[in-house]
C-alpha cells in the first residue's frame, strides 16, 4: 500500500534501494498487501535531522531512556541485532522472556523490526499481530525537524491491542523527544569536538559515513 516517488526519471530501481527490506517484512509475518491504513501521527522537534536519525539509529540509550520499550523487546548486545547493507540500516530484537508491562507482544510478529532506509525513511514493526508504522524524518530547517508516521494494521485486528502498541509507541516518542532536544542543545554549544563511537553505535557510523559521502568528502576524513 506504499507509493514512493523518485523525481529523477534515471534513478535507479526502488528494489535497489530496498535491498533485503521486503523479504525481512515477509519474514516477521506481515503480508504488507493485507494490511489497511489506521491513523497518521505526525510530530516536530526542536533538533537536526540528522541527531533523529542517529537516534533512531542506536538502542544504547534504550535501558535508561526507554524502560516501558525494555520491558518487552530484549535489547541486550547478545540478542539485538544490527545490520547494514547499502542504504539499508535494521534493527531485530526479540520479545524478552518474562516480558512486563501495559503493552502485550504476544501474537504471530515475534520480533521487534526497525529499519532505516537512508536518508530519512523509518519502518517499524512491532511484536505481536501484523503491523507497520512507516514515515520520514524531514528537515524543516538547521535545528527542527518534522515527523510522521502511518500506522497500518491487519484487518479486523482487535482495537484494544492497537491501543496499547499507540500509547506503547507514543511513550517511546515522549522520551525520545527530549533526548534529541537536549543533544542539539548540546552540539549547538560548540563544545563537541571528535569522538568515538561505540559497537553498538556502528549503524551511526554507517549513516554518517553515507551524509559525508553525499557531501563530496571522503568518510574517513570527513
Amino acid at each position: 500500500p506504499f507509493l514512493f516517488v523518485h523525481p529523477d526519471p534515471d534513478a535507479p530501481a526502488l528494489g535497489r534501494s530496498l535491498g533485503a527490506l521486503p523479504e525481512l517484512v515477509a519474514s516477521a509475518g506481515v503480508d504488507v498487501d493485507a494490511l489497511v491504513f489506521h491513523e497518521r501521527f505526525e510530530s516536530s522537534y526542536d533538533a537536526n535531522w540528522k541527531i533523529c536519525c542517529e537516534n533512531f539509529l542506536e538502542c544504547y540509550h534504550c535501558p535508561v531512556a526507554h524502560p516501558d520499550l525494555v520491558k518487552v523487546i530484549d535489547t541486550s548486545e547478545d540478542a539485538y541485532r544490527l545490520e547494514a547493507d547499502g542504504h539499508l540500516s535494521r534493527q531485530v530484537g526479540p520479545v524478552r522472556e518474562g516480558w512486563s508491562g501495559a503493552f502485550d507482544p504476544s501474537g504471530s510478529v515475534g520480533h521487534g523490526q526497525f529499519h532505516f532506509l537512508y536518508p530519512n525513511l523509518t519502518i517499524n514493526i512491532a511484536p505481536g499481530f501484523p503491523n507497520v508504522s512507516i514515515g520520514p524524518v524531514l528537515p524543516d530547517g538547521p535545528g527542527r525537524t518534522t515527523r510522521f508516521l502511518d500506522y497500518f494494521f491487519a484487518p479486523g485486528a482487535d482495537p484494544d491491542w492497537i491501543e496499547g502498541l499507540r500509547a506503547w509507541d507514543d511513550q517511546v516518542g515522549v522520551e525520545d523527544r527530549l533526548l534529541v532536544e537536549r543533544l542539539q542543545r548540546g552540539m549547538t554549544a560548540g563544545s563537541p569536538g571528535r569522538g568515538v563511537l561505540m559497537r553498538s553505535e556502528r549503524l551511526i557510523a554507517h549513516f554518517d559515513d553515507l551524509v559525508v559521502s553525499d557531501l563530496g568528502e571522503d568518510p574517513q576524513e570527513g
